[in-house]
């Protein structure tokens, strides 16, 4: 660099001038630089994979046009959001999708030609996943440095916040682990609840909660984090929980498909499945599929590419061996079983691979009824109950058809909000709602258990 200066200056002082003046212009043109960098999509989340996606709302009217939208959508290679399987898709039901930008074009000429009625619910699918970042980051910048429980948080955070838990709540908090997942991930579990006062050997009755099969499913981690904290934070102010806690043992998994849900925030936003190899290099099995109980009937599929994938056998999956091992040792305590999903906006109870009624459906029925009135009273928001065969659709291999089978008596898969409007991208605004309402759902199944059906 060749330095020049006025005469009458010293040139020490020039010089140093010269100096500042060099690097402020270095600084504008980096600054300059790293605009261009974000803008150009170097720094998208997910690689600015989903650029241009929509997301889909079909509604077939006829026979014709269900099998039609069958073909089409399995041609274009969809991600089904709803239902999860092409031969769910049925006569006057909502079908959502995520069809590729380079797609979309296609599958939209054809539902405007054949008429069949449909609406776009997300124009540009990344823009959307900035744009719930982006409020995220701004918010996390003003939040002072604890949990955010009106916040996701990856599977890092959530073990280190079990951690936290078991060591600061040593009198209602457990915690252990069931093994280790397919890519050696620790299955953590939280045992809730106030050790008996007694020095008999405790006989208390036991429910069981899980949380994030379905990798993409945010909200049910989200609301398993809320439970715990509701938990121990209201067992000494809410004479209901503190009945809970008192009279049973609740056993808390905030994420069952560790694997998959990490890869959901690393790689893909919308995986499903679990991460182990299998044929055709596709990796993954729906692990609501993988249960003994009907295997790979209705709803599944042997296809190891598909969202469906049962497995080579059940119980294939290592996290569902270790969960359904573990339950199954304690079939004689557990009471309820619990499984929370996203999106629909419904409690499920058995049968899910048969439309047969179950034994004590009028027990069941009753506290579900109750469950979504209580959701009901907390915002408005209207959720529909009923056999997951009739109220959603046939599938087989799943954890609460299984629950039921082993003998116990309250088995019920949880679809927490939307109806589709975001879908699995529920904004982290709606997380204190939703766990709210559903919170008073989940207590008034506890409690329903613990005044009169058995």
């Amino acid at each position: 660099m060749i330095w020049m200066y006025k005469a009458g200056t010293p040139p020490t002082q020039h010089c140093v001038k010269m100096e500042l003046t060099w690097k402020l212009s270095q600084l504008i043109h980096l600054y300059l630089f790293s605009q261009t960098w974000l803008l150009s999509g170097y720094c998208h989340l997910y690689n600015n994979r989903y650029a241009g996606d929509k997301v889909i709302r079909i509604i077939p009217r006829s026979d014709e046009e269900v099998n039609e939208v069958r073909n089409m959508c399995s041609q274009l290679q969809v991600d089904l959001w709803q239902p999860s399987s092409f031969g769910s898709i049925l006569n006057n039901t909502i079908t959502d999708v995520h069809i590729s930008n380079t797609s979309s074009e296609a599958l939209l000429t054809y539902l405007r030609q054949a008429n069949v009625d449909h609406s776009i619910l997300v124009q540009n699918l990344q823009n959307l996943i900035e744009k719930q970042n982006h409020s995220k980051s701004k918010r996390k910048r003003r939040s002072l440095p604890k949990h955010d429980y009106e916040d996701y948080h990856p599977l890092e955070e959530i073990v280190k916040w079990m951690h936290h838990m078991n060591k600061s709540h040593p009198n209602l908090v457990h915690m252990f682990s069931l093994g280790t997942s397919y890519e050696g991930r620790p299955l953590y579990v939280l045992k809730l609840g106030a050790k008996p006062s007694s020095t008999k050997k405790s006989s208390k009755r036991e429910v069981w909660i899980d949380c994030g099969i379905h990798a993409r499913e945010w909200i049910g981690p989200a609301f398993c984090q809320w439970f715990v904290k509701e938990a121990v934070n209201t067992y000494k102010t809410d004479p209901v929980m503190r009945k809970i806690m008192d009279l049973l043992y609740v056993y808390v998994m905030p994420v069952f498909n560790v694997d998959g849900y990490r890869y959901s925030w690393t790689h893909d936003r919308f995986w499903r499945k679990t991460r182990s190899k299998m044929r055709f290099n596709c990796y993954g099995v729906d692990a609501n599929r993988n249960w003994k109980v009907n295997f790979c009937k209705e709803g599944a599929s042997y296809n190891p590419c598909d969202m469906t994938y049962c497995g080579p056998y059940p119980e294939s999956e290592p996290e569902v061996k270790a969960v359904a091992q573990f339950i199954h040792k304690r079939r004689k305590f557990i009471k309820i079983y619990l499984s929370f999903h996203a999106y629909a906006q419904m409690i499920l109870y058995p049968y899910s691979y048969q439309y047969d009624i179950i034994p004590n459906y009028k027990c069941v029925e009753s506290a579900a009824q109750k469950a979504v009135q209580a959701i009901n009273s907390a915002y408005g928001i209207r959720y529909r109950h009923g056999p997951a065969s009739t109220t959603l659709y046939l599938s087989s291999g799943s954890s609460i058809d299984w629950a039921y089978d082993i003998g116990i008596p309250y088995a019920y898969a949880f679809e927490l909000r939307d109806n589709g409007y975001y879908g699995f991208l529920l904004p982290d605004g709606l997380i204190r709602p939703t766990c709210i309402e559903t919170m008073l759902a989940v207590k008034n199944i506890t409690m329903h258990l613990l005044r009169k059906c058995r």
